[in-house]
């Protein structure tokens, strides 16, 4: 392997400073632009504030039309206290999350196509390729579908089943991504679903395949932590203030 301790010198910075609100919006664009989507479905919380409160986008709008405006902020307990609208009644899969996990400030929940493949199959995705190790012993299959969450009491149960894992892929639902920051969160987010992809693609070959061994796992997970979530970032946001600059507004 390379260096473990080389560090970029110098990377291509986004070009402005952005607010949280317009951070918030660019990240449901760009996970709309890679296929992290179910229509009106899916919701990102950020908790960004010492009083526990969250910005969330509203009930109504898909993630390719929200811009910085239209966000909300909610309450510990879920209830709108900033915004024009409402918010999804599945908030409470996001209250109960943070509430457990102090680590989790960004929550991730869609049902993009191709983790809900792997979801229906009930099997979590081999890690065949490299940049498949930044789920080494990150994920989870939670193995049973309830219904739609919509109360804390629900939201407390799945937030258990999840433990300290950072990918969940829930049993013919779809799958919710943590971060300690939107930067990591929204990598892991777009990875997770290229890498679902992958690994049923590779099986669909009916070939034995091969998935990447275990003695480099770990270290190639480490690298790829230290170094990716910020620079697919600032990319990521470059590449979409190019095409849709309304999504600051």
């Amino acid at each position: 392997m390379a260096d473990h301790d080389w560090q970029a010198s110098i990377v291509p910075p986004i070009g402005i400073e952005l607010s949280r609100e317009q951070q918030m919006a660019c990240a449901y664009r760009i996970l709309d632009r890679v296929g992290f989507n179910e229509n009106i479905a899916g919701h990102i919380t950020w908790a960004d504030r010492d009083d526990g409160s969250m910005l969330v986008n509203p009930w109504g709008l898909w993630w390719s039309e929200l811009t910085a405006s239209d966000l909300c902020r909610v309450a510990p307990d879920g209830r709108v206290v900033e915004g024009r609208w409402d918010v999804t009644p599945a908030i409470h899969i996001h209250t109960e999350l943070h509430r457990e996990r102090p680590d989790a400030r960004v929550v991730i929940h869609n049902h993009p196509y191709w983790v809900t493949v792997l979801a229906a199959l009930g099997e979590l995705p081999e890690l065949f390729h490299q940049t498949s190790c930044l789920f080494h012993e990150e994920m989870v299959f939670v193995d049973e579908y309830d219904g739609t969450i919509e109360d804390p009491a629900s939201g407390s149960a799945l937030a258990a089943a999840i433990g300290d894992r950072r990918v969940s892929l829930l049993a013919n639902h779809g799958v919710i991504v943590t971060g300690d920051s939107i930067e990591d969160a929204v990598y892991r987010a777009a990875s997770f679903e290229r890498q679902c992809r992958l690994a049923y693609d590779v099986l669909r070959t009916g070939r034995t395949p091969r998935p990447v061994p275990e003695s480099a796992r770990q270290e190639t997970h480490d690298i790829l932590v230290e170094r990716a979530p910020d620079i697919y970032w600032a990319g990521a946001v470059r590449q979409l203030l190019k095409s849709e600059p309304d999504v600051l507004k």
